[in-house]
């Protein structure tokens, strides 16, 4: 009779290790899938500051050959401090789709009213610099939705999502683009 106690006690040992080493498992899993959804969220905040920091030189371009609307310039400040202040992918999304509309906006009043300032080397090169960082930024954004979706699928699905709830794990926000962004914006000297 003690054998048997012995096997029974044994084989409720196993089951719990093995319950334990499954909780274990998933816990990791998915401390680890939001290390990559954290990880990708930076990303996207260095390319965005990548941006932010190019603007300066950009604006510093110009200044050497043209005054321009004071309005406009301050529009691209005050989008670039929002872009500098954002803390989670909504205020990220919401930030850059305004720094996006405001550089548009400025740039395309700055070349139209300035036309030989588009053969000057400096202000190409850095419009070449934005533009691989507006591609950078885009790849960011991919790669953040990506690691988004494993990680909320992860959390959502059976049986991590008992883990999940146990351990305060939850879906996290995509990055989408803003309302009206679609739209290229109408620049006119009305």
């Amino acid at each position: 009779m003690k054998k048997k106690g012995l096997i029974v006690l044994f084989a409720v040992i196993a089951v719990i290790g093995v319950i334990c080493g499954l909780i274990a498992g998933s816990y990791n899993g998915l401390v680890e899938q939001r290390e990559s959804v954290e990880t990708a969220q930076s990303a996207i905040s260095t390319q965005l500051q990548r941006r932010a920091d190019l603007i300066p030189n950009f604006v510093a371009t110009v200044k050497g050959y043209s005054d321009y609307e004071q309005s406009t310039y301050t529009a691209v400040t005050e989008a670039r401090a929002k872009v500098n202040g954002a803390a989670t992918a909504t205020e990220q999304a919401e930030a850059s789709a305004e720094l996006d509309k405001a550089i548009s906006v400025w740039v395309n009043a700055v070349t139209e009213a300035y036309p030989d300032l588009k053969a000057n080397e400096q202000y190409t090169a850095l419009q070449d610099e934005l533009a691989g960082t507006e591609n950078r930024i885009a790849v960011a954004r991919k790669d953040y939705n990506e690691a988004a979706k494993e990680y909320n699928v992860a959390v959502k699905r059976f049986p991590k999502n008992i883990i999940a709830g146990m351990f305060g794990f939850t879906a996290v926000d995509y990055f989408e683009a803003q309302a009206g962004t679609e739209s290229v914006p109408q620049v006119s000297f009305d």
